[in-house]
């Protein structure tokens, strides 16, 4: 999987209504100054960490060179891995994909079979 492809982990709701009003702006860009994102390899851990239990989730998966504000690899909780933060409203046309992304019965996540890492 390409690393200018990044993913977001959202209540099909949040993904329906932003999809409607042609962005994404989520609490965190207010409380936190950016989108938390992920790459595909990271996207289970998030899920596991984040989001047990939750039945009701998509991913956003967002193509960055569409991103029309800065896109930055951080490690801001020193775990030693950059994590790509989108620092700025994400436009509903960098979203080129949604993924359905339920926690199965046992708890735990899988990736869908529509994204490879």
């Amino acid at each position: 999987m390409s690393s200018n492809i990044l993913f977001h982990i959202i209540a099909k709701l949040e993904a329906d209504n932003a999809k409607l009003e042609g962005f994404y702006k989520p609490s965190s860009l207010e409380e936190d100054g950016f989108i938390h994102c992920s790459y595909a390899n990271q996207i289970i851990r998030v899920a596991e960490f984040l989001f047990v239990g939750q039945t009701d989730l998509v991913l956003l998966e967002i193509e960055k060179s569409r991103v029309d504000c800065n896109v930055v690899d951080e490690d801001l909780y020193e775990g030693n891995e950059d994590f790509p933060h989108i620092y700025g409203v994400l436009p509903w046309s960098a979203v080129v994909a949604t993924h359905d992304f339920p926690c199965g019965n046992n708890g735990l996540f899988e990736l869908p079979a529509s994204i490879v890492s």
